[in-house]
């Protein structure tokens, strides 16, 4: 792509650093572009971080063209990833044990996200599940597991740990044109040899006529 622009907000910026310098700094509830601007917004667990991940699901809708795309990805409470982080929550109330990921972000499941995009006239182009076995730290026990990943897209798809979804903003009754720059093939001339026979077979009637 020939124009892109890393952007982080508060909390991606006092977390760890990112891979690149961010172009942005910025609230996702507000982004500073027109409206119908870009053609692809990506929210690598943006939303579970987001004050108000409704404005945010909002302004993206703003930004994006007609047919422009969104791709979230966003961490499954209904896994055993969010299990964990849940039991590890409520322990916490007791003042016993850790959280497994970060305090902050709450997980948005899968299915009310896609509520969310379709009151937003977005159209679930593919959605993905993945990491399928259980939240441990040792490698010995992720390899004892590792068949949990092999077989988890086949026998419990629902239950994997991410979800990687592609939404395309739909606007009714509008119809998308061509680029201007774009080349149209141009049409030949060719003889049309029957129009001479024709003439022919009219002057041969002609003759006999006389």
């Amino acid at each position: 792509m020939s124009h892109q622009w890393l952007a982080l907000d508060r909390f991606g910026l006092a977390g760890s650093k990112p891979a690149r310098e961010p172009a942005l700094l910025t609230d996702f509830t507000a982004l500073p572009f027109p409206s119908s601007s870009l053609d692809l917004v990506v929210l690598p667990h943006t939303l579970e971080f987001s004050v108000d991940p409704h404005a945010t699901l909002r302004e993206v809708e703003r930004v994006l063209v007609p047919e422009g795309r969104v791709v979230i990805c966003g961490m499954n409470p209904t896994s055993l990833w969010g299990f964990k982080q849940s039991r590890a929550r409520l322990c916490r109330r007791f003042g016993h044990g850790s959280l497994f990921l970060p305090e902050g972000g709450d997980f948005i499941g899968y299915w009310r996200l896609r509520d969310w995009l379709r009151l937003l006239s977005f159209e679930v182009e593919q959605g993905e599940f993945g990491c399928y076995s259980p939240a441990l730290r040792a490698d010995k026990w992720l390899q004892r597991f590792e068949w949990m990943d092999r077989f988890g897209a086949r026998w419990w798809p629902i239950f994997g740990a991410t979800y990687f979804l592609v939404a395309v903003k739909r606007v009714r009754g509008m119809r998308l044109l061509e680029p201007a720059w774009k080349p149209k093939p141009a049409l030949v001339g060719k003889s049309v040899p029957v129009a001479n026979s024709a003439r022919g077979r009219y002057s041969n009637l002609e003759k006999k006529l006389e």
